[in-house]
């Protein structure tokens, strides 16, 4: 049951639900690695591979309370529980113990390689269900494209 009722079809609510639920949960999960690899980096670009990270941080956080506020402004429950999350990532598991400043910039160009590709499919399927979500999504992928980017040249 729905407290707030939608102006979309239920196929299309569907749609944007699935894309915005997992869209929450990428997010939440790459908050969580990214501030666990913030914690334990270790290495000569320690402090440009530290600062970098809490950038990514504060990216995923604000828009998954976007992302997530735009879901129950739909009618979606939004779930970022850490049972959901830990069951409906995709990101590979952040290795215990220190880790070093290179292995820290493959772990992240590795998520956010993750996390865009999982977004780009979300940008496709709402293309016709819901322009607005679709847009929301947009502008997230271009944030994290651009911190891809910058990991991606830090391990040039």
């Amino acid at each position: 049951m729905s407290v707030v009722r939608s102006t979309l079809s239920e196929s299309d609510l569907k749609v944007v639900g699935t894309a915005l639920q997992g869209a929450l949960v990428d997010l939440v999960d790459l908050s969580l690695m990214a501030k666990q690899v913030h914690w334990n980096v270790v290495g000569p670009r320690f402090r440009s591979v530290h600062l970098q990270l809490d950038d990514v941080v504060v990216t995923a956080r604000q828009h998954s309370d976007t992302v997530a506020e735009r879901a129950s402004a739909v009618g979606v429950n939004p779930d970022g529980r850490s049972g959901t999350v830990a069951k409906e990532t995709a990101i590979a598991s952040v290795p215990e113990g220190w880790i070093k400043d290179t292995d820290a910039v493959r772990i992240l160009v590795d998520a956010l390689g993750v996390v865009i590709a999982r977004m780009r499919e979300r940008i496709e399927a709402t293309d016709k269900p819901d322009p607005i979500t679709q847009d929301l999504l947009i502008g997230l992928t271009a944030e994290l494209e651009k911190h891809a980017w910058m990991f991606q040249a830090e391990s040039a």
